[in-house]
């Protein structure tokens, strides 16, 4: 337990990194006794982080006798995935999804004149996409091609991409597809090959040809596109938010288990999504 005591101190001086009394990884593990013995850290950090973390544990009963007698001893999958849970569950993911360009009122996008939907990109339709790191089996996913689909039944999809870091996009096959379609959303980004504890990158850009499939099929549709975001970090998309064919941009981080739910019902105009004011 004490190599897992964060010292924002020891950290500040270390990592850049403040404010935390818990470390998940290896780091603290294999350095603060070490630290320690050569004085770079205190042992009065070690006891202050300690002091925080296990006066919440006391605060939430875990060391008054058999833990499962206490209130959050027995928790089944029952209750994590009951109603009231899933419906916060499609709360988060709507709190948490932010427009952040939308000049010509592009969306909501109507769901009576919308004949046909194209779905393009590597983050369309994978369940695991939306969880990013440290989650739970969820209790069931809907990913965005099927929550889009729940409006559109008339959507056809293609990746773009196998994965995320697209070293080989099928541009060709993807444009074919915008071209028929009413409208277009782009379902790209980052996933935990890209970001993740102790793995971190080396820019701001999307990951190999994506910026080139997004404008190519830009380009191609009838109408300005959707852009939409998966990733937790910051992503630079400068270029889509000058080019006049991507109408709306949309982050939505790593939206949990309902994300797809929630996307859908923010594109078709059924829930109304933060908006970052300046960009």
């Amino acid at each position: 337990m004490v190599y897992t005591c964060l010292s924002s101190n020891f950290l500040d001086k270390q990592k850049n990194i403040s404010g935390m009394d818990v470390n998940c990884g290896d780091y603290l593990k294999n350095y603060t006794k070490s630290a320690v013995k050569k004085k770079k850290l205190p042992e009065s950090e070690i006891d202050r982080a300690l002091h925080n973390l296990f006066s919440i544990r006391m605060r939430l009963g875990l060391f008054n006798g058999n833990p499962t007698k206490q209130p959050y001893g027995n928790i089944a999958p029952d209750q994590v995935c009951s109603q009231e849970h899933q419906a916060l569950a499609l709360k988060a993911a709507q709190d948490g999804i932010v427009l952040l360009k939308n000049p010509d009122k592009l969306l909501p996008l109507s769901k009576l004149e919308t004949k046909s939907l194209a779905v393009i990109g590597p983050n369309a339709n994978n369940s695991t996409k939306l969880l990013g790191n440290y989650f739970g089996p969820p209790c069931k996913t809907v990913t965005p091609l099927q929550g889009l689909q729940n409006y559109i039944k008339n959507t056809r999809y293609h990746p773009g991409c196998s994965r995320v870091a697209c070293s080989s996009a099928s541009i060709n096959q993807a444009v074919k597809i915008t071209k028929g379609a009413d409208q277009v959303i782009l379902v790209m980004g980052l996933d935990q090959t890209q970001e993740k504890e102790e793995q971190d990158r080396v820019d701001l850009v999307l990951p190999g040809k994506q910026r080139e499939l997004i404008t190519a099929v830009a380009k191609a549709a009838k109408k300005p596109v959707v852009l939409v975001l998966f990733c937790g970090g910051p992503v630079d998309v400068s270029f889509a938010k000058y080019d006049q064919n991507i109408g709306s941009i949309i982050w939505a981080g790593y939206p949990g288990e309902a994300g797809g739910t929630a996307l859908a019902q923010i594109i078709f105009g059924d829930h109304n999504p933060g908006e970052l004011l300046s960009v």
